[in-house]
C-alpha cells in the first residue's frame, strides 16, 4: 500500500517516466483549463473512438501540467496545448500543434494516418466517421 501511495505521488509530480507508446497511438498533450483542449473535447472527442482513426490509433492523454514526459520517442519536446502526436511503436511519425476546428483536425489526422499506412505498406483508412459532413 505504501508503494502504491509513493507511485501515485511521484506520478502526480511528473517524476515517474511515462510508459513508451506501443503500436499506433495518438498522444494528446493538454493542460488543465486550456480552452482549445476543451473545444476539442466537445467537437471531436465524442466521435474519435468510433472513427477509423480512433480504432487504428487509440487516444492517450498526457497532461503537461505534470511536466514534460520522458521516454515517448518524440522528435522534439511538446510546448503547446493541445498538441497531437501520432506514434508507431514508440516513434513519432507525425504531429499537429494546436486545434482550430474539427474539419481541420480530421483532415490533418487522416493525412498523417494515410501517409503512414502508405509508407508501411498497409491499406489506407476509410474517411473518419466522426468527421463533420
Amino acid at each position: 500500500m505504501r508503494l502504491l501511495r509513493w507511485l501515485v505521488l511521484l506520478g502526480c509530480l511528473g517524476i515517474v517516466p511515462v510508459q513508451p507508446a506501443a503500436a499506433l497511438e495518438l498522444l494528446m498533450f493538454e493542460r488543465s483549463g486550456c480552452p482549445w483542449c476543451l473545444r476539442w473535447n466537445r467537437e471531436v472527442a465524442p466521435a474519435y473512438e468510433a472513427s477509423e482513426e480512433g480504432r487504428l490509433a487509440p487516444l492517450r492523454r498526457i497532461n503537461l501540467d505534470r511536466g514534460q514526459p520522458q521516454g515517448l520517442g518524440l522528435a522534439m519536446p511538446v510546448h503547446y496545448s493541445p498538441t497531437f502526436v501520432l506514434v508507431d511503436d514508440g516513434r513519432e511519425i507525425g504531429r499537429v500543434i494546436g486545434y482550430i476546428d474539427a474539419s481541420t483536425f480530421w483532415g490533418l489526422l487522416t493525412k498523417m494516418v494515410r501517409d503512414h499506412r502508405e509508407r508501411s505498406g498497409t491499406e489506407a483508412p476509410k474517411p473518419p466517421q466522426g468527421q463533420p459532413g
